[in-house]
Parts: C-alpha cells; sequence; structure tokens
C-alpha cells in the first residue's frame, strides 16, 4: 500500500444489558450530521409493496454467537443488512463505481450485474460506472470507465472472470479519492479479499477526513473461504463442485494404474477449506494435507508410511493438498526466502511438485515402480462462473451493500453471520483477519 499500511478507523460500540455489544457500523450522519432523508423508493415499487414487514428495523441486530452460556454474556452483534425505511440519496443524483480487486473468483460477474440492477431496478440509480482499464484499484488513476446497465451487464453472469478486469496492489489513497471526487461518485463498492477490504477502509477513512458524501462499502472476496466474521465467502461452492472432478480424474488414473498415486493441489494459502471439502465430498480421497494441521514425511506415523500401508490395501491411492500445506518442511534452498507478490503475500513453493518428488525418490522397493499422478486445476477453478448457489448468493450479497450504501452506511463490508446478512465494520473484519493469519500483509 503506497501510504504505508491501514489507517486507524473510527469505530463505533455500543453496550447494553447482559452483556450486549453492537459494533455499529459508521455513517454518513456521523460527520455530516445535516443530511436529508428519503422516503424509500421500494415503498411504491409493485413487486415489494406487498410484502409485509419488508424494510428492516433500525434496531434489528445479528449476534456473532449464537450458542452460549445460560450465565453468560450476549456478546456481540451486527447490524442486520436491508433495506431501510428511509434512504440518504436520492436516485438521480447517485453515481455509483464499481470496482474488482486481487485474484479472480467464481461469481465476480454476478456480484457486478447484482449491484449494477439492484441498484436500478429497486432504487431507480442510472449513473453506475466500473473502474476499467488496467482493473482493480490501478484503474482509478485512468480516465477510461466502463457504463454500466442492467443490459449491458445482463449475461455476464454466465462467464468466469470479471468484465471490469482486476489487479493487485496500486493503491495510492490520495489518487483514489481525488478520482471520486473529481468524477462526483458517491458510491464505492468495492469487491475483493481482505487486502482490497484494507484498502476500502482507508479509502472511506480519507472520505471522511475531506468531508464528502460517499459511501463505501465493501463485498468479501476470496475462494479460500478464510474472510472472518461471515459464514462462506461467494465462490467456494463453485470451487470444491469443479475441484471434485480433478479429484476424480486423479482417482481414475491412479485406480488404473499398478501401485497408482493421484496427488491433487488446491488452492488455499492459509486454510483448507476447499481442499477438505472436495475430499469430505468426493470420498475417493485417501490423505488430505492442509495448513491447518502439521504433518511430517519420515518415521512412525508420517505420510511416506500411510502410503505404504494405502498401496498394500488398495493398490492405489490420492492425496489431496492445499497450496500452503507443509511449506515449512520445503528444504532451505527451495523456500522463496521472504518475497511477495504485488499484493503482499508470501510466495509459496509449489508443494504439489515438491511432495510428488520426494514420494518418487523415497524407496518402495516392495512396490517395485510407483506411478505419480499430479493435477494442479487451479486456475481452471478460478476461472469459471458461478454456480446456481453461489450465483442466489453472490445476489444477496449484491444486494445488502446496495441497501446499506443507500441507507447511508459506509466503512462496512457485508456478508451472512449466522444465516442472516449483515453489515460489518471494516475495522473489526480486518483486525479478526490480521488476527487469523499474522503474515497477510498488503492488498490480495
Amino acid at each position: 500500500m503506497a501510504d504505508g499500511g491501514c489507517a486507524a478507523i473510527n469505530t463505533k460500540i455500543e453496550e447494553g444489558e447482559g452483556g450486549y455489544i453492537l459494533e455499529d457500523v459508521p455513517h454518513l450522519t456521523d460527520y455530516l450530521p445535516s443530511l436529508l432523508t428519503y422516503p424509500n423508493p421500494l415503498q411504491d415499487n409493485p413487486a415489494y409493496s406487498v410484502v409485509k414487514q419488508y424494510f428492516v428495523d433500525v434496531d434489528d441486530t445479528v449476534a456473532q454467537k449464537i450458542v452460549v452460556h445460560k450465565n453468560g454474556d450476549r456478546g456481540i452483534h451486527f447490524r442486520r443488512a436491508g433495506p431501510r425505511q428511509k434512504v440518504y440519496f436520492k436516485s438521480d443524483e447517485v453515481h455509483a463505481c464499481i470496482v474488482t480487486c486481487g485474484g479472480l473468483c467464481p461469481g465476480l460477474n454476478t456480484v457486478i450485474r447484482e449491484i449494477v440492477c439492484g441498484l436500478h431496478y429497486m432504487y431507480g440509480v442510472s449513473k453506475i460506472i466500473g473502474i476499467d482499464f488496467q482493473g482493480g484499484y490501478m484503474g482509478f488513476y485512468s480516465k477510461n470507465t466502463v457504463t454500466l446497465t442492467p443490459k449491458v451487464v445482463n449475461d455476464i453472469h454466465k462467464r468466469g472472470g470479471t468484465v471490469l478486469g482486476t489487479s493487485r496492489g496500486g493503491h495510492d489513497t490520495s489518487k483514489i479519492v481525488d478520482s471520486i471526487q473529481d468524477r462526483g461518485i458517491n458510491q464505492v463498492y468495492v469487491i475483493g479479499g481482505d487486502g482490497t477490504q484494507k484498502g476500502a477502509a482507508v479509502i472511506y477513512e480519507e472520505v471522511r477526513r475531506r468531508g464528502l458524501k460517499v459511501s463505501v462499502a465493501g463485498i468479501p472476496k476470496t475462494i479460500d473461504n478464510d474472510i472472518p466474521v461471515i459464514d462462506r465467502s461467494f465462490g467456494f461452492d463453485t470451487a470444491v463442485e469443479e475441484a471434485q472432478r480433478a479429484i476424480n480424474a486423479a482417482h481414475v488414473e491412479a485406480e488404473s494404474t499398478e501401485n497408482g498415486i493421484g496427488v491433487v493441489k488446491l488452492m488455499g494459502r492459509y486454510s483448507g477449506f476447499i481442499a477438505m471439502y472436495a475430499t469430505l465430498a468426493s470420498r475417493d480421497v485417501d490423505c488430505c494435507l492442509i495448513p491447518e494441521s502439521p504433518f511430517f514425511l519420515e518415521g512412525k506415523g508420517g505420510l511416506f508410511q500411510f502410503i505404504r500401508k494405502r498401496l498394500k490395501e488398495n493398490g492405489h491411492m490420492v492425496i489431496v493438498i492445499a497450496e500452503g500445506a507443509g511449506q515449512d518442511l520445503l528444504t532451505e534452498s527451495m523456500q522463496s526466502m521472504g518475497q511477495q507478490d504485488a499484493s503482499g503475500n508470501k510466495q509459496l513453493q509449489d508443494v504439489g511438485f515438491w511432495i510428488s518428488h520426494r514420494i518418487k525418490v523415497h524407496t518402495f522397493a516392495d512396490f517395485g515402480l510407483t506411478v505419480m499422478i499430479v493435477a494442479d486445476p487451479t486456475y481452471m477453478i478460478r476461472a469459471i462462473p458461478g454456480n446456481a448457489s453461489d450465483n442466489v448468493y453472490c445476489t444477496l450479497l449484491a444486494q445488502s451493500a446496495v441497501h446499506g450504501a443507500m441507507a447511508g452506511y459506509t466503512g462496512f463490508t457485508c456478508g451472512p453471520v449466522n444465516g442472516r446478512h449483515s453489515y460489518i465494520p471494516f475495522n473489526v473484519s480486518i483486525a479478526l483477519s490480521l488476527s487469523l493469519s499474522p503474515s497477510r500483509i498488503g492488498m490480495k
């Protein structure tokens, strides 16, 4: 990040009886107290007006933990997401922009589509642009943008990737907010991972410092499903489903060969959700290696001993390994020696190649020749469109962000907490992300 990291974020914490704590999201009226309110256009929309209690009560909150002791505190709560009776923007004054950052993920185009359609059909907004050209935060420095309308985005959910382009790094807060101010943008929708959300947080702080009427809303994205607080991240279901194809192929190959071993490397830099869920779903995997569970190769209880046992029993086996697993076992000559990518993430060695090489050179004399099949479907998985489940989920995320921004909330990310969509302050999601993975810095 060009300005040296994430700024101290203004927080709003309310405490009530029984240990009730509300981690409230910032609001435009916190620094612009004289803003006018307007009736929500949804109340006159025939598609919504027949629904009883459609608007969310201002005091509705969602508990972070639903399992508590009878004598314990009620704990932390978040604002419930959804449409409010009053909004802080007139439809014709809204000038929204959407930006996608970081790596690709199934469902990105669906989120873009539903932000556009939500703003247009629910709130009558017509001025929506996408930050294009270079993609990501660097796109703010370009004069090129793409006008987004329901017609333009109508079929993009059927395609993988992002129609806006994406990039890593390139974050300069002052330049970005200058661009927002010069273009007259007053709603910013940022789609990205934990590093991107850090960038959105400092954009919000700079917007607040300048006293601008600009809502900054984040839609969390990581295919690894390792965003804290929220139940799951979009694209994860699709990734698990697609990963099974690679596992099935490796299993067929291994089963068709004497002493065949299939190794499938899947995404998962700091967490092994994709590897573990794909393993549980496929039922063809003999061993799943993830970053959260250290392992060793030789000796009693080691991986080699388990491989020997499995080959004796079945004559073949399948190993699934997350990309971040076993990095501590790689020899120093193979380590990246602290190198980082443009997002500030530590560069990982190819653990799939490494572990297959170690298995090959290990002596299995009593088995004869062991045939290795190594599959790395990472880019095939990242680049596909979202499946039905993820498309529905992306719609809910996008609409939650739109409702929040129109209601005047800012400096927040959104997602389901215990099944209820909520607004989570940037500072909470960032702090928890750092506590879970302290080595993750910079833009993801």
